[in-house]
């Protein structure tokens, strides 16, 4: 049954016997988070959100008020998903930060846990929810199912589970109640709405629910993963005989960090796109056609006319065109313009079979240029970020401060010392610096 084993990995999660390298992974991924969510927490989705949540004391919503444990789940996993700049990893298909750590912040601030506990409960849903995507993609994903609103519900469930300290039997329950609410369509996602950022708050808030309830004795499937009716059979097909359970290699270690704040389907060709630009002296204005050779699901972002920012960043030539004029991609200039039509018009998609086969493996995309007098290309297999090119520490704090640019720096440093910091202690410090920083 596989709801006993992640629960067996849950409760017998400790502190000392983690791998220090996961400890250090999940200092990072917490880093990532706070400025990813910090920056998100000013966009529409977020506003909205924040406009329907009462004010309560438990959990802090970040770069706003604090609201229940519930409600804060719910509003940092809609900001931390919505600039499409949260974490990731590839073989679970999934974005784990956005559901996993809004329900360990939410819960150990609200239940006075300390900087250990924060990071065995990330380290422990990051775990469940990646070996989750892992045994059931990429058979889920083709259904239309979008993994970070599924399996990060289990997520989200594990890490709210390690925080409340339940034991074998109520984390099962909680993880039972967890599948009972497990949803997400990538319908969402690929239309441009703003639905694909409510499917991580839902996650993280479902994930918190479930865990509460289990504490208060409410009984959950012990078979909702691998039941005749569970999540398997229901949402996967069931076709994954020959796969297994990947538990207690701690994931973690695996997971990539975002460049651009766009799909991660589309990050090798942009890469590969500036590595040609930035290598070349190539004038916009001599350029006929940009050809994008990559994998089929990548080539599928085709939408040429996105209405919505959403959309844009859906949108393989659209992104594209905007960084070969700009030269970069970045938040503030993620807009479309007649330039941006002009040039996106001369870009062509197409799966190349060879690439397809190497994913995902690979995330494989080959861009070539073509100008009146010469032809450049570039290939590029795996982008930035991902654990074979990953980003330095000092990296992802440049990241956060590009992100948050008024921010002290102490708090960057903060986070290199977690362990010694109990949560409502810390969430003090830094509610009072993100308050400084938006009034300034």
């Amino acid at each position: 049954m596989i709801t006993g084993k992640l629960a067996d990995f849950i409760t017998a999660t400790h502190h000392e016997k983690l791998p220090k390298k996961a400890i250090y992974q999940a200092k990072l991924c917490f880093l990532d988070f706070l400025g990813v969510t910090l920056r998100g927490s000013k966009t529409r989705s977020s506003m909205a959100i924040n406009n329907i949540i009462n004010e309560s004391s438990e959990s802090t919503v970040i770069g706003h008020k604090k609201a229940n444990a519930l409600d804060s789940a719910l509003a940092n996993g809609i900001a931390a998903h919505c600039l499409d700049l949260d974490d990731g990893h590839r073989f679970a298909q999934m974005h784990p930060g956005a559901c996993v750590i809004p329900a360990a912040l939410a819960t150990c601030e609200a239940y006075n846990k300390n900087g250990k506990e924060f990071i065995n409960s990330i380290i422990a849903g990051y775990e469940v929810a990646i070996s989750l995507g892992i045994l059931v993609n990429p058979e889920h994903r083709n259904k239309g199912f979008h993994s970070t609103g599924t399996c990060g519900t289990f997520g989200a469930a594990a890490a709210a589970c390690y925080a409340l300290n339940l034991d074998k039997t109520d984390t099962m329950n909680a993880l039972g109640l967890a599948g009972t609410q497990a949803s997400g369509l990538l319908e969402s996602d690929h239309s441009g709405s703003m639905g694909k950022h409510l499917h991580a708050g839902k996650a993280a808030q479902s994930g918190v629910l479930s865990a509460l309830l289990a504490k208060e004795g409410f009984s959950g499937a012990s078979s909702i993963i691998d039941g005749k009716e569970g999540f398997i059979s229901a949402m996967v097909n069931g076709d994954i005989k020959d796969k297994k359970l990947e538990i207690g290699s701690f994931h973690i270690q695996d997971i990539y960090f975002k460049k651009y704040p766009i799909c991660r389907h589309l990050h090798s060709t942009i890469d590969a796109a500036l590595g040609i630009l930035n290598k070349n002296s190539i004038k916009k204005e001599n350029i006929q056609k940009i050809l994008v050779k990559t994998y089929k699901i990548a080539a599928n972002h085709d939408n040429y006319n996105p209405k919505t920012e959403e959309a844009i960043r859906q949108s393989l030539p659209v992104s594209l065109a905007i960084a070969v004029k700009n030269g970069n991609l970045s938040l503030d200039n993620l807009k479309t313009d007649d330039e941006i039509a002009k040039i996106s018009s001369k870009i062509v998609t197409e799966c190349d079979e060879n690439l397809d086969g190497l994913y995902p493996y690979k995330r494989s995309s080959k861009v070539i240029i073509q100008t009146e007098d010469c032809s450049y290309s570039e290939c590029v297999d795996l982008p930035k970020g991902e654990p074979e090119n990953q980003f330095t520490k000092n990296e992802l704090k440049d990241k956060f401060i590009e992100l948050n640019s008024n921010v002290s720096h102490n708090i960057l440093e903060i986070v290199d010392d977690l362990e010694s910091y109990n949560m409502k202690e810390l969430m003090i410090i830094l509610n009072k610096e993100f308050k400084r920083s938006s009034s300034i």
